[in-house]
């Protein structure tokens, strides 16, 4: 029963020391920490924020850069329905810009 009781403890330990392992994974700490100083979470959202907004504009504009070049390319391949309304839709992203 000793011996029992002892692996038991020694399975426990493990486990204890691999849920603080990973809780310090986590950083939960420093993340409570940053929730009791409004500044600092005020900041770094912020950041964030700003991080995202950007990333989304550059990568909207890359997208569309993409897709008008695209659709030149298909117009110079003369197709005829798809062409002419492709023709039409990138002159008046180009008037428009």
């Amino acid at each position: 029963m000793g011996e029992a009781v002892k692996t038991s403890l020694e399975k426990l330990q493990e486990k204890t020391e691999e849920l603080i392992n990973r809780m310090e994974s986590l950083r939960l700490a420093e993340y409570v920490e940053m929730l009791h100083d409004p500044k600092r979470l005020w900041k770094v959202n912020f950041l964030a924020g700003l991080a995202r907004g950007l990333g989304a504009a550059v990568g909207f504009t890359v997208l569309g850069a993409v897709v008008l070049y695209l659709l030149q390319r298909l117009v110079l391949l003369n197709l005829p329905l798809i062409g002419d309304f492709i023709a039409e839709l990138v002159r008046l992203v180009m008037e428009r810009y």
